[in-house]
């Protein structure tokens, strides 16, 4: 089996579309994005991330992240796809 060559530059220039001050906008396909922003909760007065994803300006399906978790999904994820050789 023949090993993909990601190097970092290649996963960059296909996957960030947007990015800006606490946003970023990954294009998947087919219209779709996943976005990641900084939100604030004016009911609990604390910030979050959130993770959707959305076509066409409409977010389909989100889930919100607690900024202190949001370093280790990210290592996480990494870990994941090298053990999995993705």
């Amino acid at each position: 089996m023949v090993k993909k060559d990601t190097s970092e530059e290649n996963i960059e220039e296909s996957t960030e579309e947007k990015s800006g001050d606490g946003y970023v906008e990954i294009k998947m396909g087919g219209g779709w994005y996943m976005t990641i922003s900084l939100a604030h909760s004016d009911r609990f007065e604390k910030e979050y991330v959130e993770l959707a994803k959305e076509r066409g300006g409409v977010k389909r399906s989100r889930f919100n992240l607690n900024p202190t978790h949001v370093r280790m999904l990210g290592e996480t994820l990494i870990k994941f796809a090298d053990d999995n050789g993705l």
